[in-house]
C-alpha cells in the first residue's frame, strides 16, 4: 500500500467507525485510550499559563538565559497545578496546560492562577535578580481559565501521539492567556459564578475579579491583578 493510499484508508476509517465514549472520573493519561475512535467525556476546567512576549524573550537576551526564565517558569506553574490537585497535559513551547475536574475546579484552577502570579513576583523575579543584577528583564506572564464539556481523544500515529481536548475550555482559556488587557489572570463569567468565597473575595473583603464585558466573543469575562502567596 502506498502512502497515499494509507492515508485515504486512515480518513475513510476515522468516519466510518462508531466512536465510544465513556464519562470520566478522573483526568485520562495517553495509555488509558486507545488510537481508534475511543474517547472520554470531562466536566472540565482548562488552564492555561503563558508566558508572556517570549519571542521578545528569545530575540534580545542569550539562548541559555531564555531556556533558565522557560525552565523555572514551567517548573513553578506545574508544580502549583499538581499542588492544587490538577493534571498536567500539555507543554506548549513556553505554555503550560492543566486540567481540573471534581466539585472544586473551578475554585481550585482560578486559585492557582492567583498563585502563579505571586510565584513570578515573589520567587521567579526575585531569584532572576539576585543572580543577575545588571539585567534589566522583568517576567510577565498570564493565565486564562474557561469551563466546558470536553472529548477527550488520542491522535497522532504509532509511536508518536498525544491527547487531543476537543470542546470550549481548552480553546476559550487558551485565548484569553494571550490578552493583553492589563491583568495577569483572565476567566469566564462560568467559572466565576463557581467560584468559593475565598478565591473570589480578598481576605480583607474586597472583589478579587473585575467584569471586563466580552472578551472577544467568548461571553463575559472577569480578570484580576491579585495574588495569593505561596507558604
Amino acid at each position: 500500500m502506498t502512502l497515499g493510499e494509507e492515508l485515504r484508508a486512515h480518513a475513510a476509517e476515522t468516519h466510518r467507525a462508531r466512536w465510544v465514549r465513556r464519562d470520566g472520573q478522573k483526568v485520562p493519561e495517553t495509555d488509558d485510550l486507545t488510537l481508534g475512535n475511543d474517547a472520554v467525556d470531562l466536566d472540565a476546567v482548562v488552564l492555561y499559563a503563558d508566558l508572556k512576549d517570549s519571542t521578545g524573550l528569545v530575540r534580545r537576551w542569550k539562548d541559555w538565559f531564555a531556556a533558565e526564565i522557560y525552565k523555572n517558569y514551567l517548573y513553578t506553574v506545574s508544580r502549583i497545578i499538581r499542588d492544587h490537585g490538577g493534571a498536567i497535559t500539555a507543554f506548549d513551547g513556553d505554555r503550560v496546560m492543566g486540567v481540573f475536574i471534581g466539585n472544586s475546579k473551578n475554585s481550585d484552577a482560578a486559585k492557582v492562577a492567583l498563585k502563579i502570579n505571586w510565584a513570578v513576583k515573589n520567587i521567579l523575579q526575585p531569584a532572576k535578580d539576585a543572580r543577575y543584577p545588571d539585567n534589566a528583564y522583568k517576567i510577565q506572564q498570564k493565565v486564562g481559565v474557561a469551563a466546558s464539556k470536553t472529548m477527550v481523544a488520542r491522535t497522532g500515529i504509532r509511536g508518536s501521539n498525544d491527547l487531543v481536548w476537543v470542546g470550549n475550555a481548552a480553546n476559550v482559556a487558551a485565548k484569553l492567556a494571550a490578552l493583553d488587557r492589563g491583568y495577569s489572570s483572565y476567566i469566564t463569567a462560568d467559572v466565576f459564578k463557581s467560584l468559593s468565597k475565598a478565591s473570589k473575595y480578598s481576605t480583607d473583603g474586597r472583589l478579587m475579579w473585575t467584569e471586563l464585558g466580552d472578551g472577544d466573543g467568548y461571553g463575559t469575562i472577569y480578570g484580576s491583578t491579585f495574588w495569593w502567596p505561596i507558604t
